[in-house]
């Protein structure tokens, strides 16, 4: 029981710096921007991200089924290309505070998630934390400008951030499935891999060649950053993580991203969150504790700790 314990609360911890360390993303992704396009800033995170997953790639043979290289292909298009080019999209539309503060919905996301796919009843409790959440986002979203100029918020940039939100939801299902069988460095690196390769493909011929030369030190520096320590470390801590504790108990700790991410935006780009911007990011953290220590869920048959499409 005590070696059950420690490695939840093993698990716990590297989901809690994965979260402190994907909220910087946005700061580093945001220093890119202003240097290249949304799409080049992506490829080049990614490439620089397998960089420091090389060597996992030969200490690490894959022994996928076919079905389960079909499996991971799906996931690895949902968590890479589109969730990252939607993501990053709406950040070029948007700040990093309130790209930050909307993340704070995931955790949201995916409880509903859990209880969809496991049958799950939320009790009184877990509703009315939805529902706090639901008004935070709507209060950061529409205190934004519905036409953004440069640095500042805007409601399609905030609503983009969302929408890649909910196709992580998937990815992390997938990825949670394919870990019941195989290790979470094999489904990390080649997850990795695969969506790198589509992005390597898609990017050039739908906005053309990276820019290589005219690119400052700084900006070089901070895709390496998102690479390697957003990207590529943060994914291995992550899913070792879920492999010791529930994904909608880990969900909370997601609230690192939204936190780390608007306190940079703010104190080191100077952004500025107003009113309403401050209240919504309030109820979406309340919102998202509440639900992961206070909310109790009931499943209708089946294994209560595991989602179906999880076994």
């Amino acid at each position: 029981m005590a070696g059950l314990e420690r490695h939840k609360t093993l698990g716990f911890g590297a989901c809690a710096i994965a979260s402190s360390l994907w909220g910087c993303g946005f700061f580093f992704g945001k220093i890119a921007l202003a240097e290249m396009s949304f799409a080049h800033m992506v490829l080049y995170r990614f490439l620089f991200g397998m960089v420091g997953l090389l060597p996992l790639l030969v200490t690490h043979r894959p022994n996928l089924s076919g079905r389960e290289w079909g499996l991971l292909t799906v996931a690895s298009f949902l968590g890479v290309p589109l969730q990252f080019l939607l993501q990053f999209y709406g950040l070029s539309l948007t700040t990093v505070s309130h790209a930050a503060l909307m993340v704070g919905t995931m955790p949201v996301i995916l409880a509903v998630g859990a209880a969809i796919f496991a049958h799950e009843r939320m009790d009184g409790v877990g509703w009315i934390a939805l529902a706090g959440s639901t008004c935070g986002a709507a209060l950061i979203a529409l205190g934004g400008k519905h036409h953004a100029g440069k640095n500042e918020a805007s409601l399609a940039g905030d609503l983009l951030v969302v929408l890649s939100l909910a196709i992580a939801l998937f990815w992390i299902l997938l990825n949670k499935k394919l870990m019941a069988r195989h290790s979470h460095i094999v489904v990390t690196v080649y997850g990795i891999l695969l969506g790198t390769l589509m992005l390597s493909v898609w990017v050039p011929l739908r906005y053309g060649m990276p820019p290589v030369s005219g690119i400052s030190t700084k900006a070089w520096l901070a895709l390496a950053a998102s690479g390697v320590l957003c990207t590529a470390s943060t994914t291995l801590l992550w899913n070792w993580g879920m492999t010791q504790v529930p994904a909608s108990q880990a969900g909370v700790l997601l609230n690192m991203e939204p936190l780390i991410g608007s306190l940079l935006g703010v104190l080191v780009l100077g952004e500025h969150l107003g009113p309403s911007a401050w209240a919504g990011g309030g109820l979406i953290l309340a919102a998202a504790i509440t639900l992961t220590t206070h909310s109790k869920t009931h499943v209708g048959g089946g294994n209560a700790a595991v989602p179906e499409m999880l076994v």
